[in-house]
């Protein structure tokens, strides 16, 4: 995949620019919030002159319609009223709460943190104070930040996993699509290989030769069979586990290099499971294979079968340089490789084949500079 730098500088600009946009929001409401405020302080100190009238006249009618019309239509400011003579009137409250000491003891300290009480004068004498806290507009204004942010990130969120999902989809359609074309690319010289061997035949050549050319001609089908099964859902028959991995060992063993010891134990002689047999070997092939490149074709190979529950573990071990356990997971990632040649694309597709097409389980198990071990669980079927 290329590099291209004017999309790096469009994300750059469209991320800086989102960031200005919150942050103008962001600091838009910050301002209106603390104009708000101030306006309801206003309107706190209009609303406690007018209870300064109202405590000094005797009678509502000295009071004006100026006053009456103050007091109804504050309906929105929770109000806590404290009189010289320590009677308390509550507005905008529920009822029962003034008959709650402790629960008005909590409210004036809740809007003493929210509001610098307003003295009640009258000619230089108090006569009351005045706790108030923040309306319910007010309230929601303060959240709004917040709730913003989080809808932001939430929206950040799902443009993120959607294009993740996107781009995971189009690399699963170009890895398909490149292992159909490449089986059928081996196809037709494979066709060409069959008939040329049985010529050799009809010319008594060593029958040994042709025997080993026909292996080696199997050998290439299955690799072409294993090609044209990625990228569709792979046809599973139930077979034995253990046979199985006995065949793909002889295989890689009869054909490795002879610095390098094979061992295989089984801790049960058959246990049948649900396979497609291209695949499963595929998957055995590239663990070996992986561990002798980490051996650098010198060591020792172990393939162990241990069930376990309703699972059966299989372990391909190695004596290699190990992994660091920072990679544990990484290395099943497309295009992760410590080799110098290669897609890294091996342990992607055994992933794939373990996980998606025998909803098995695969992990590294233990890795240190004593080799690794890989381990892939397989349910065992009813």
């Amino acid at each position: 995949m290329k590099f291209n730098p004017r999309t790096k500088f469009s994300n750059i600009i469209l991320l800086v620019a989102s960031f200005v946009i919150v942050s103008l929001i962001l600091w838009n409401t910050n301002s209106f919030f603390k104009k708000f405020k101030e306006e309801e302080r206003y309107k706190m100190e209009i609303w406690a002159t007018a209870q300064s009238e109202l405590l000094q006249s005797s009678e509502d009618r000295d009071l004006g319609n100026l006053h009456v019309k103050i007091f109804q239509n504050n309906t929105s400011t929770p109000m806590i009223l404290v009189n010289k003579d320590g009677s308390i009137k509550t507005n905008n409250m529920p009822s029962e709460l003034a008959e709650d000491s402790l629960q008005i003891e909590k409210k004036i300290k809740k809007f003493q943190n929210e509001n610098i009480p307003i003295s009640i004068n009258y000619e230089g004498e108090p006569l009351a104070t005045l706790y108030y806290g923040n309306s319910e507009v007010l309230n929601k204004l303060k959240y709004y930040p917040i709730a913003l942010l989080l809808i932001i990130l939430l929206f950040g969120t799902v443009i993120f996993f959607f294009f993740k999902t996107n781009k995971a989809s189009e690399q699963n359609k170009l890895w398909a699509g490149m292992a159909k074309e490449t089986a059928h690319q081996i196809g037709t010289p494979l066709t060409s290989l069959l008939g040329w061997n049985e010529l050799l035949k009809n010319e008594n050549i060593n029958s040994a030769i042709t025997s080993e050319i026909e292996k080696d001609i199997d050998r290439l089908q299955t690799i072409t069979e294993r090609f044209s099964s990625i990228g569709s859902l792979p046809k599973l028959e139930r077979l034995d586990i253990v046979e199985e991995t006995k065949n793909a060992y002889d295989y890689l063993k009869l054909r490795s290099s002879r610095l390098i010891h094979f061992t295989f134990d089984t801790k049960v002689e058959k246990l049948p499971l649900l396979l497609n047999r291209a695949l499963y070997n595929w998957t055995i092939e590239n663990l070996v294979k992986n561990g002798i490149d980490a051996m650098k074709g010198k060591g020792s190979i172990a393939i162990e079968i241990v069930p376990e529950g309703n699972y059966v573990n299989i372990l391909i071990s190695d004596t290699g340089h190990g992994i660091p356990k920072s990679n544990y997971n990484s290395i099943f990632d497309p295009g992760v490789t410590s080799k110098k040649r290669g897609w890294g694309l091996g342990l992607s597709l055994v992933k794939r084949i373990v996980e998606e097409y025998h909803q098995g389980k695969i992990k590294v198990l233990n890795s240190s500079k004593e080799g690794t071990i890989m381990q892939i669980s397989l349910k065992v079927n009813a």
